[in-house]
């Protein structure tokens, strides 16, 4: 899938993806509030099921154990 016609926007360390409409990538199902995703050292962020599982898989450095 490739996003087009998003805009991304910063506020300090957070951002957020932002369509036409208000909440549009969320209507669409491209996230939902609670979602947590890890960036890879490649950049692509990879989302993570269970909060917990991420937090037990990965050391201090977030690479995998």
């Amino acid at each position: 899938m490739l996003w087009m016609d998003y805009n991304i926007r910063q506020f300090g360390t957070d951002f957020m993806i932002e369509g036409d409409e208000p909440h549009e990538v969320m209507k669409k199902g491209l996230y939902k509030p609670g979602d947590v995703f890890v960036v890879q050292p490649n950049g692509i962020l990879r989302r993570v099921d269970e909060l917990s599982g991420m937090i037990l898989k990965h050391d201090d450095s977030g690479s995998d154990k």
